[in-house]
């Protein structure tokens, strides 16, 4: 005798979300009206995996749990919802260490809810609700549909930044990220404090950026060059680290991540930097076998971890029924 299906089974629906990489601000200054702007990409890890399934009330287990729960409840009210659902939290990314965490955690959370409920889900219109997306689009389009991300910063509406260039990263370029479980990344109030702390960036500065992003940056990446690609990476973390120094102290948050991009740079890696406020660091690799090189090379003392990424060109998956 067959069992019957566990129908709340049948109909659980599992979301597997990017982490991403913030590369630098495009315009911190301002004056054309739009602030911010980001450029930056998915990785295919680390990554969250999380599920949810009918229930009669909202319940949530693994890491993560009380952050979760809070994400439910602020999607179930955007959505006009109850919050009954069961939800098992499988996997994380590191949170407050440049990966964009809290972002993925909350799309991926309310995008759960929406596939139980029969509700449209769209990344941008959860932004408010969620408390996403504030300064930088990178974070929503990497959730929508991966690749290297351009936004083009907040605008005077308040809205979620609008994503005005997107190109799939090459399939053979590798990531070395350098990850210091010892710290956390700025973040909370100090976050806060800092963008209203820190003196107006330079607009000639602003102006070089964009020019980098623009004519060197995206060019390289649509034609698979790996030297000029990292080359404008870099020379835009030199000069968005500087300013945010005083904040992180020093260029980068970390000093073992420091020490090993010293090392990097000083073996012939043209790309490299800090996501966000770190204190992850990354190097730039044109193949997985140079990527490996470069970790054997390294100096392998202190709290860094070293992971291997690549470039993820989609977005998050949904997978499970649509609750018929």
């Amino acid at each position: 005798m067959t069992e019957a299906p566990d129908r709340s089974e049948a109909r659980t629906v599992r979301v597997e979300a990017p982490a991403r990489l913030h590369f630098g601000f495009l315009d911190l200054h301002g004056g054309l009206g739009r602030r911010f702007g980001s450029i930056g990409l998915a990785i295919d890890a680390p990554a969250l995996a999380l599920t949810a399934a009918p229930a009669a009330d909202l319940s949530v287990e693994g890491p993560e749990a009380e952050r979760v729960r809070r994400y439910a409840q602020a999607a179930a009210a955007h959505l006009g919802i109850g919050t009954g659902a069961a939800i098992r939290v499988e996997r994380t990314i590191p949170a407050h260490a440049g990966f964009g965490s809290g972002t993925q955690l909350a799309l991926a959370t309310a995008a759960a809810l929406a596939r139980l409920s029969r509700k449209t889900f769209a990344a941008a219109a959860f932004s408010d609700a969620l408390d996403r997306g504030n300064r930088s689009g990178v974070g929503l389009s990497a959730f929508t549909e991966g690749g290297l991300i351009v936004d083009g910063g907040r605008g005077p509406d308040g809205g979620p930044p609008p994503v005005i260039a997107r190109l799939p990263y090459p399939e053979d370029w590798r990531i070395v990220l350098m990850l210091d479980e010892s710290m956390a990344g700025v973040h909370g109030t100090r976050e806060v404090e800092a963008f209203r702390d820190l003196p107006r960036f330079p607009e000639a500065q602003a102006a070089a950026i964009c020019r980098i992003a623009l004519m060197q940056v995206l060019p390289a990446c649509a034609t698979a060059e790996p030297e000029g690609f990292g080359a404008g990476i870099t020379a835009i973390q030199r000069l968005i680290g500087d300013h945010f120094a005083p904040h992180q102290g020093g260029r980068y948050a970390s000093p073992a991540v420091a020490a090993a991009l010293e090392q990097a740079a000083a073996q012939g890696v043209r790309g490299y930097g800090q996501s966000s406020w770190g204190p992850t660091g990354f190097a730039l690799m044109p193949s997985d076998g140079e990527a490996r090189a470069l970790v054997v090379g390294l100096d392998r003392g202190g709290p860094l971890r070293f992971l291997i990424a690549r470039g993820r060109n989609q977005g998050a998956t949904v997978s499970g029924p649509d609750c018929a």
